[in-house]
């Protein structure tokens, strides 16, 4: 079965204590996220992150945030919080910025990579142009997914592979969300979508 690593936004500002917007528990799950993504690497299966790449002028940014469209400004361009944390840090990322590259590339640019890294505004991964066309490109089977926050982004990249018919699979013991009743709502409506939760155990014993 081709199946591809999809971590959501393992990124300073999320996933450290001292983070601007800070995921609750984040941090004890980055040894988590460590044993999948070293795995996957191990195993040669494609890892792709998304990661926000914010400038204080973006619509999501907002100095009266409602946690909902607004965020406080976080993993603003170029600034520490921006970056991947340790655990989760791809080698030698293939970078797919805001600017659409014609699909018909995308496949030829992808070929023989192993890491991709998806850049975004929104968070929405698939308000990336190329977010499709890779994903037609590397047409995995299964799509493994873990990160922050379950409840915005995780949320978002889900209900996208559903949209577009992917089969998904969910690690819980490696994210986390920032609101506790929108967690549960939101991974509610994900099993009545037909995703599968794994734990970190398992998807590292399947890899292996």
């Amino acid at each position: 079965m081709k199946r591809i690593l999809w971590d959501v936004d393992t990124q300073v500002d999320f996933m450290e204590p001292n983070g601007k917007l800070y995921v609750p528990g984040a941090r004890d799950v980055a040894p988590a996220m460590e044993r999948l993504v070293d795995a996957a690497r191990a195993a040669r299966v494609t890892h792709v992150a998304s990661a926000d790449d914010h400038e204080l002028t973006d619509p999501e940014i907002s100095d009266a945030p409602d946690f909902t469209n607004t965020y406080p400004p976080h993993c603003l361009r170029g600034t520490r919080g921006a970056e991947k944390v340790l655990e989760t840090k791809q080698r030698d990322p293939l970078p797919l910025s805001l600017l659409p590259f014609p699909p018909g590339l995308v496949s030829g640019m992808v070929e023989g990579k192993r890491e991709l890294l998806l850049l975004k505004k929104n968070f929405d991964v698939f308000t990336n142009p190329n977010a499709d066309p890779l994903l037609a490109a590397l047409d995995p089977e299964e799509i493994v997914v873990f990160g922050v926050a379950t409840d915005v982004c995780n949320d978002a990249a889900i209900r996208g592979f559903l949209r577009r018919g992917r089969r998904v699979v969910f690690v819980e013991d490696a994210s986390r969300g920032l609101d506790e009743q929108r967690t549960a709502s939101c991974t509610a409506a994900w099993r009545d979508g037909g995703v599968q939760f794994s734990t970190v155990e398992e998807v590292v014993a399947s890899l292996g």
